[in-house]
């Protein structure tokens, strides 16, 4: 199928392009970018006003399948990647069984291609049931596709384990992503430990458990030069921390949520809104500055969503009770919008970058750019367009999202995965 896009502004830092153009592509491939084209036979979208873009990739998602299919599954997942504009996601292992074999991997790779409407990446576990005490199976997980390794969730504890699975991981060139959680400290801890926990009476989670597994990993990734991927940072410590080990040429790539960005633990009110509950807990006003200050100057690599769907009566129990997360692939490209881009903040190459390309080189994943003869990922974006937050609009099988209720500016409309439409009119498409 030929399509023609007419008259989009087509951005793409990667060639150097930002510019009104028409873009034709057909059999999956971009054929041609310039101005005035035709094509014979096909079908013309017309992009005036609208934003093209590298099909957008977020690193951090929970799928949930299988296991847990009543709070989301690879078909409703995908859909709500592709309602949020993301071409492809990358699903993290700590699903029922843990994925930490081969077989897994090859389970969640097939059930996306029977299932799934956006290309889905799946990433294993470093150790055998994310119990910390045995390597997973990462060179067979490596052969069947698995494209990084995390025991997310938990995080592996024992340093001297992972140090292994670092070395064993390098052996294979894949990525070790580290949830940066040092158990001893946060244990028991439900909100960022401060004037807000002490307000509310709600057991506390320093700063100190994250910025503590952080610098372990990153002096771990030096002694056996394993690329390392920081997961979901939320202190302005971790980003210090990142800020030198690039400094010091260290293979280090980080991550940070919009929820981390956009929040902070003062919107945790006495509602004691269990939304809010997530982990690493929300944390200071100066800590989410510092978070968005790293991600413009480059030391935060990309926004990654962290997408956490949990059943409405989970998440209705208490907030010591109520499991830790909060859904993030329906809201991430417009709260992007919403706070950095209108404000002035972020250029649109630089959501590109943050979106698009960084996540691609972070986890080595196959290049998508604006040019002739590259696949054509596509996330077309009206950044004009409204968003009423509600449990209605979401594609996702569930609704707990932090940003319920707010208002926001830009979305996307149309999302093509090689050049088939996965979202078309701000509609998904089985």
């Amino acid at each position: 199928m030929a399509l023609l896009l007419k008259n989009g502004r087509l951005v793409d830092p990667e060639v150097g392009l930002d510019v009104v153009a028409d873009m034709i592509v057909r059999d999956g491939r971009i054929v041609e970018i310039g101005e005035d084209l035709t094509i014979p036979k096909g079908q013309t979208i017309e992009c005036a006003e609208k934003i093209v873009v590298p099909g957008l990739v977020d690193l951090h998602t929970h799928l949930r399948e299988p296991g847990r299919e009543d709070k989301e599954t690879v078909a409703s997942g995908t859909r709500a990647a592709a309602h949020g504009g993301f071409t492809a996601v990358c699903a993290m292992p700590n699903t029922s069984p843990i994925c930490d074999t081969g077989s897994k991997v090859r389970f969640l790779i097939e059930r996306a291609a029977e299932t799934g409407v956006v290309r889905v990446y799946p990433v294993g576990s470093l150790t055998a049931k994310q119990e910390g005490e045995a390597i997973a199976e990462i060179g067979d997980m490596v052969a069947e596709g698995a494209v990084a390794f995390s025991d997310d969730g938990r995080g592996v504890q024992d340093a001297g384990m992972m140090r292994r699975v670092m070395d064993y991981a390098k052996a294979f060139d894949t990525v070790v992503v580290s949830h940066c959680e040092d158990e001893s400290l946060a244990a028991g801890g439900v909100v960022n430990e401060g004037v807000v926990s002490t307000r509310l009476g709600l057991a506390g989670w320093p700063a100190a458990a994250e910025e503590i597994a952080v610098a372990r990993d990153i002096r771990l990734a030096e002694l056996t030069g394993c690329r390392l991927h920081l997961a979901h940072l939320s202190t302005a410590g971790s980003v210090e921390l990142v800020r030198e080990a690039k400094a010091a040429g260290l293979a280090v790539t980080a991550e940070v949520t919009p929820h981390h960005l956009f929040l902070d633990e003062d919107a945790i009110g006495r509602s004691y809104d269990t939304n809010l509950k997530m982990n690493p807990p929300l944390r200071t006003a100066e800590d989410r500055e510092a978070l968005v200050e790293a991600l413009l100057d480059g030391t935060i690599d990309c926004i990654a969503t962290d997408h956490a769907p949990h059943a409405r009566h989970e998440k209705e129990l208490e907030f010591e009770l109520a499991p830790f997360g909060t859904t993030g692939l329906e809201t991430a490209l417009s709260l992007v919008i919403t706070h950095l881009v209108q404000p002035g903040r972020m250029a649109w190459s630089d959501v590109v970058r943050a979106l698009a390309h960084a996540p691609r080189a972070a986890f080595g994943l196959p290049a998508v750019r604006l040019e002739a003869g590259s696949v054509a990922d596509l996330t077309i974006i009206d950044p004009e367009a409204k968003v009423e937050v509600t449990r209605e609009w979401f594609a996702s099988k569930s609704g707990n999202s932090a940003f319920l209720g707010a208002t926001l500016l830009g979305r996307a409309t149309d999302v093509l995965v090689e050049g088939r439409f996965a979202l078309k009119n701000g509609k998904a498409v089985d």
